[in-house]
């Protein structure tokens, strides 16, 4: 007896969603494109904010920005939901793996009394600026245009809080999880005078009304001087004298300022290639933010360094220049000191 099966092929009737279609042809999309492109409403808005009666409840016309296209700035990371949960799962597995074998082997509750106190001094206060980020990033996603780019200030809004509980989690191994670094480090963050200036910084930067100026302020000056005078010249000069137990708390931190500037570079290239108008607001943007930065950081890094803080900030302010003009955002004329 001979059986023969036969196998039919159901053709689909569309390749993917009418709203990716409609801007990429019918053909298989990404996951990244179904969660992204198109997804903001553009009309039939019930009511205006009652905050901001200006204004619709999406309106490109709140940033002095102007782009053709809002979704022109597609994050290179390609993250959305799924692919950001799973990529910060694995990398919180790590994290967790390193706290543990630090607080197991009370690497940090043994160093001397210097070093704790140049920790929590210096470094422990750093986890109010994250939470400053964290805000500034959530009102970008508040008030921004175009899924594209307020779902990717979602997600970074999101690993700020992350790292300042990082942060917190050092404090707590620093003191056998009494809480009194992180209250002394709290006490630093509102009244030690070389983190007034930086406090300042922060606090005014809450306050700005245009949201793209507040994301160029906070993710692509604040953050290019900070983060490599913290997580790169603090790390290594701390790697001489501790070893290698705090580099392995920050890892996750520095393994994230990588992926968070590749997409701050990916957005700040296209808008400035939009047009000059953009150019221009971004480069009067920066070179605003950038000196008030630099006069902020320095009793920080004197905090974290010694007498080698200047020089590190200084080096820092060099590479965020070379930076700047990789990015073709800003003329020469415009990043030097």
């Amino acid at each position: 007896m001979q059986i023969e099966i036969k196998t039919l092929k159901a053709q689909p009737l569309r390749q993917t969603y009418g709203h990716v279609a409609r801007r990429f042809g019918d053909k298989p999309a990404s996951r990244y494109q179904e969660a992204t492109y198109d997804i903001q409403p553009t009309t039939n808005f019930h009511y205006r904010p009652t905050w901001a009666p200006e204004f619709e409840l999406f309106d490109a016309s709140r940033t002095q920005i102007r782009m053709r296209d809002w979704y022109a700035l597609k994050d290179p990371r390609q993250y959305y939901y799924g692919a950001y949960v799973t990529t910060r799962a694995r990398q919180q597995e790590a994290a967790e793996g390193a706290f543990d074998l630090v607080e197991r082997r009370g690497l940090l509750a043994g160093l001397s009394y210097e070093w704790q106190e140049r920790l929590i001094a210096g470094m422990l206060p750093l986890r109010h600026i994250e939470w400053g980020a964290n805000m500034n990033n959530t009102l970008c996603a508040d008030y921004g245009y175009g899924t594209a780019i307020t779902q990717a200030c979602t997600f970074c809004a999101m690993d700020r809080l992350g790292i300042a509980q990082y942060l917190s989690r050092i404090g707590l191994a620093l003191d056998g999880n009494t809480g009194v670094a992180l209250e002394r480090a709290k006490t630093a963050w509102l009244e030690a005078e070389p983190w007034q200036p930086l406090r300042r910084l922060v606090e005014d930067l809450f306050v700005i009304e245009d949201w793209f100026e507040t994301f160029v302020a906070q993710n692509l000056v604040l953050d290019g001087l900070l983060y490599p005078l913290v997580y790169q010249h603090f790390d290594a000069f701390a790697a001489q004298h501790l070893g290698a137990s705090l580099a392995m708390l920050t890892e996750f931190t520095q393994q994230w300022q990588s992926d968070h500037t590749k997409w701050v570079d990916a957005l700040i290239r296209t808008v400035s290639a939009e047009s000059p108008e953009n150019q221009q607001r971004i480069a009067d943007w920066v070179e605003h933010y950038r000196v008030r930065t630099l006069d902020a950081l320095l009793p920080v890094a004197g905090t974290l360094l010694d007498g080698a803080g200047a020089a590190a900030l200084d080096e820092c302010d060099a590479q965020f220049a070379a930076r700047l003009i990789r990015l073709g955002a800003l003329s020469v004329a415009a990043v030097q000191p």
